[in-house]
């Protein structure tokens, strides 16, 4: 299922609500693509929110792409809740915009849910992304792992803020977070805060933050095999966000963004 919503605010203000209710059966599976483009350039706000409700034993892969103008306001919620055996995969994919925020919460409420989180953002000159997730672990033998990574350049702006909370009947749960950040260039700035929050006694949990820039060895390696400085920069950076969409599952979508990533780093 592929929705898009496409915004042209014109001469006028545009302001837009879109609310999607997703609601994914006993033993089914579905694949559901949102993707928010704007139609001309010109300063607009989307307010979006998703809810997804997984039931016993369901799949559901679910894409957020939001490709909006450099002057576009987004504000987007997703929310999903899960029962018994019920699996998701979220990827959250931000390329566009002048202020962004996206609020990502999943609770895993039946034994033995599953939900994988994926986030790639890209940010240049004066843009702020905000992050924001939330996995609530209720019911015993939960799994959840997450993985955001972040680029930035010019003077933007990236805050990454996660929580996982393990509840105190949540027994057997196993929870990761991962968030890596890019910065290339002296004025970009993030700010990442990974946070776990645990009441229960028999758990695996872990979390961990990076913030850096491109490595020097690695450089230095592509320098000697006769590649420009220039080339090797962009060459890392699109790997380190290959990883992400790598682990696109909808083959359309995966090439999309990876023609899109190699215009804008390897200028293909």
């Amino acid at each position: 299922i592929y929705l898009i919503y496409a915004s042209s605010p014109g001469a006028g203000q545009l302001v837009s609500h879109p609310r999607t209710l997703i609601f994914v059966g006993a033993g089914s599976a579905a694949k559901i693509i949102e993707s928010y483009v704007s139609v001309e350039e010109g300063a607009y706000f989307c307010n979006a929110v998703t809810e997804l409700i997984g039931e016993a034993d369901s799949l559901a892969d679910y894409y957020r792409l939001q490709r909006e103008g450099r002057a576009a306001f987004h504000t987007g919620t997703f929310d999903a809740d899960l029962d018994r055996g019920a699996r998701l995969t979220a990827h959250a994919v931000i390329l566009g915009g002048s202020l962004i925020r996206n609020n990502v919460h999943v609770a895993l409420n039946g034994e033995g849910a599953e939900c994988v989180l994926n986030g790639l953002y890209l940010a240049g000159d004066k843009q702020h992304v905000d992050n924001f997730t939330e996995i609530d672990h209720l019911k015993p033998r939960a799994t959840s792992f997450e993985l955001y990574k972040g680029i930035l350049n010019g003077a933007s702006h990236g805050v990454f803020n996660g929580k996982i909370v393990v509840h105190k009947d949540a027994q057997k749960s196993n929870a990761r977070q991962v968030n890596k950040n890019l910065l290339l260039s002296e004025n970009a700035v993030v700010n990442t805060k990974p946070q776990l929050e645990i009441y229960a006694d028999d758990v695996k949990c872990s979390h961990g933050s990076t913030i850096g820039q491109l490595d020097a060895d690695a450089l230095f390696y592509l320098r000697t095999r006769g590649l420009g400085a220039a080339e090797a920069r962009s060459l890392l950076s699109f790997a380190f966000a290959g990883d992400v969409v790598g682990r696109i599952k909808v083959d359309s979508l995966r090439r999309q963004l990876d023609d899109y990533l190699a215009v804008q780093f390897l200028r293909v």
